[in-house]
């Protein structure tokens, strides 16, 4: 491997590379990367105290995002998502002018080298988490029956997406297959600057798709867009000698580990690496798709469908007109959603979605507002004549309640999956 030779930075590219590598501790830090592994649960979770502590008091005494932060859980664009960007920001130039005030070197080249390592692996890390659950179908669904039966107005921009996506499995494949490719380039310095630019391309497009369609993971797609470029940055000038100015590149420079321990203790790290963030994934991943093969339901008491409503009695406040049922939908899986305003159940879309579980000796079904919920919102008895007929019965809180239903034979054209390479007509 070859040296860098020891030259004299300019102020500018000093302060810019102090910043960055501030910013980049924080935001790529060891306990990020840690936070899964359960030997350093206790570390990882007291970092994240800190940080919390102080990203709550820097916005109450200097930012003033909002006056309760809200906690980053399945949107990365909250409140406290914005103001721990701020304070990142803040705490880099604070550091950066401390490091300047107390360090003279002439420059770091050498720290330059490791911490492009660094941020080339947390861009594999991140690859492999996304691409792995992309090439399973994971990330993305196929539409279920109760969204097929959902109004297309009705639903929010980032859903839209995300059934758009879900609706093609190969298109979600390729997808996460280049997502997959970036991580594999990633680990290899001679193809580093090519893995690069496919994460560039990459992640771009997951920015702008985020962007456009109000998808919650803005900040961090951005972020991911911005530090691939960086990595670009590294090789800038040789870039440019082969694209624009046609002139001869050497070789890109690096660093040679001169202990025998050092080169072993390289091949540990990166072996641990591929282990964690890639084969175990993807292990997982094909376990959770074999179980979701094996394990889906075939002989349900209640079948899989979409019943309308033949009549409805009921008493109380189920008698009102906005909490009357239209119709209900039971999936493949033990949940299903109801044509209703009632918001005892999780409102989604304008349909009331539940997870539900049967009991075929009592014949009776417990309706749950969600499935990790131990307690149940009631209980009904059930019926079905026929395959087309299903009849519920009971009491929800105070207020008696009798259904029933016919199954409704609606062919969405769009869980047909057409295919054409001859189309006669634009459809």
């Amino acid at each position: 491997m070859q040296d860098v030779t020891a030259v004299q930075w300019p102020l500018w590219r000093k302060l810019i590379f102090r910043f960055t590598a501030i910013y980049l501790g924080l935001y790529v830090s060891f306990f990020q990367w840690m936070r899964g592994v359960s030997v350093i649960s206790p570390f990882t979770e007291l970092y994240s105290e800190i940080e919390k502590l102080l990203v709550e008091w820097c916005n109450r005494t200097i930012f003033h995002v909002k006056d309760v932060l809200v906690p980053m859980g399945g949107s990365g664009d909250t409140s406290y998502g914005y103001a721990q960007l701020c304070f990142f920001a803040l705490a880099s130039i604070l550091g950066t002018v401390i490091w300047s005030i107390f360090d003279r070197r002439k420059n770091y080249d050498k720290a330059y080298y490791w911490l492009m390592v660094i941020l080339r692996y947390y861009i594999a890390m991140v690859s492999f988490m996304y691409g792995i659950i992309k090439v399973f179908g994971f990330q993305m669904s196929f539409p279920s029956l109760s969204q097929l039966a959902t109004p297309l107005g009705d639903f929010l921009p980032m859903r839209f997406s995300w059934l758009f996506i879900g609706y093609s499995g190969p298109y979600q494949f390729f997808s996460g297959a280049a997502e997959v490719l970036v991580g594999v380039l990633l680990l290899y310095r001679r193809m580093a600057v090519l893995g690069a630019f496919l994460a560039a391309g990459v992640f771009l497009n997951v920015a702008v798709l985020n962007l456009c369609y109000d998808i919650p993971v803005k900040l961090f797609s951005i972020h991911m867009f911005v530090f691939c470029n960086i990595l670009l940055l590294a090789d800038a000038k040789r870039l440019l000698n082969f694209f624009v100015f046609n002139k001869p590149v050497p070789p890109s420079p690096s660093f040679a580990l001169p202990e025998k321990w050092m080169r072993i203790g390289r091949i540990v790290l990166k072996t641990a690496f591929v282990a964690i963030f890639a084969v175990v994934p993807f292990y997982s991943m094909y376990q959770s798709l074999h179980q979701v093969n094996v394990v889906s339901p075939t002989n349900k008491p209640i079948t899989t469908g979409m019943f309308e409503v033949v009549s409805f009695e009921a008493s109380g406040r189920m008698n009102e007109d906005s909490l009357r049922w239209k119709d209900i939908v039971f999936e493949n899986y033990n949940g299903g959603s109801i044509l209703t305003t009632d918001t005892l159940f999780r409102q989604r879309y304008n349909r009331a979605y539940f997870s539900y579980v049967t009991d075929s000796l009592k014949q009776n079904i417990s309706f749950k507002k969600r499935s990790g919920d131990s307690l149940s919102l009631f209980t009904l008895q059930y019926s079905m004549p026929d395959t087309n007929q299903l009849l519920l019965k009971g009491k929800i809180n105070n207020d008696s309640l009798k259904v029933v239903f016919k199954r409704r034979r609606r062919n969405f054209q769009l869980a047909e999956r057409q295919f054409h390479w001859l189309s006669e007509d634009n459809r």
